[in-house]
C-alpha cells in the first residue's frame, strides 16, 4: 500500500535568535581584549595603542589570537546569513529592496569574513604580505557591509526598522568609513614591519594615528552587530522533519 505521510514532527523551535550577534559581538570583544592583555602583560607590545594584529604576533597571546579570531568570523558567517534571510522574508511583503542588492551585500560580508580567517591563520611577522591582504579585505569588506546594511535599513523604514536604529547604523558606517581612509593611508607610511613600537622611533607617528583609526572601524563592527539583536528577536529558528510511514 502506499506511503501515508504523518504531520511534521517538530525536533527543535526556538523562540529567536537574538543570542547569535549577541554571541557574536561578545566573543569578538573578548578577543580582542584577552589577546590585548597577555600581549602586554608579557611585555610583547606597548600598553598605548597597537596595532589589534600585534597583540595576536607572539606566543601565547598568537594562539588565542587565531582561534578566538576564527570563531568570531565563523558567528559573523552565521549572523550574515540570518540577516540575509530575514531581509528577504520582509521584502516578500513589503518589497523595498532587490533581492540582488540583498544576496550583493551577504557576499561582501562574507568576503570580510574570508580575510578575519587570513589575518587569524597567517601571522603578521611570519607572512606580512600575506596578513595585511587579509586585513585590507577583511575592514574594507566590512566597511563596506555596514553601510550597505545602514541603506536596506533605511530602505524598510518604518515597518520594520525604526529611523532611530537607522539613524545609529548610519552613524556607525560614517565613522567607520572615516577611520577606514587614514588607517590605511597612515599604515601605508610606515616602512618597517614590527610590533614593538617606542614613541622616539621613526614611523611611530604613523602607526600611533593608523592604530587609533584601526580600534575605530574594529568596535564600530561590533557595535554595528549590537543593533541587530532586536531584530534577531523577531527570527525563530525551527528544525523539523517528515516522518513516512508504510504499511
Amino acid at each position: 500500500m502506499p506511503g501515508i505521510r504523518q504531520p511534521p514532527a517538530m525536533l527543535c523551535c526556538m523562540p529567536g535568535v537574538a543570542f547569535v550577534p549577541a554571541l557574536l559581538v561578545s566573543w569578538s570583544s573578548a578577543s580582542f581584549i584577552i589577546s590585548y592583555v597577555i600581549a602586554v602583560l608579557a611585555g610583547h607590545v606597548e600598553p598605548l595603542v597597537p596595532y589589534i594584529s600585534d597583540t595576536g604576533t607572539k606566543p601565547p597571546e598568537s594562539g588565542v589570537f587565531g582561534f578566538m579570531i576564527n570563531i568570531s568570523a565563523l558567528l559573523a558567517v552565521i549572523t550574515m546569513c540570518i540577516r540575509y534571510l530575514l531581509i528577504e522574508k520582509q521584502n516578500e511583503s513589503s518589497h523595498f529592496i532587490r533581492s540582488s542588492c540583498n544576496m550583493f551585500s551577504l557576499c561582501i560580508g562574507l568576503v570580510g569574513c574570508i580575510g578575519m580567517g587570513i589575518v587569524a591563520t597567517f601571522q603578521e611577522l611570519a607572512v606580512p604580505s600575506v596578513h595585511d591582504i587579509g586585513a585590507l579585505v577583511a575592514f574594507g569588506s566590512g566597511v563596506v557591509y555596514i553601510t550597505l546594511q545602514s541603506i536596506i535599513s533605511y530602505k524598510s523604514c518604518p515597518q520594520w526598522n525604526t529611523y532611530f536604529v537607522c539613524h545609529i547604523r548610519m552613524a556607525i558606517s560614517v565613522i567607520s568609513c572615516i577611520a577606514f581612509i587614514p588607517m590605511i593611508v597612515f599604515a601605508s607610511q610606515i616602512s618597517m614591519t614590527k610590533i614593538d613600537w617606542t614613541p622616539d622611533e621613526k614611523d611611530y607617528t604613523y602607526h600611533f594615528l593608523s592604530a587609533i583609526c584601526e580600534w575605530t572601524v574594529a568596535f564600530g563592527f561590533i557595535f554595528f552587530f549590537l543593533t541587530f539583536i532586536r531584530d534577531f528577536q523577531r527570527v525563530s529558528l525551527r528544525i523539523s522533519t517528515e516522518i513516512h510511514e508504510d504499511s
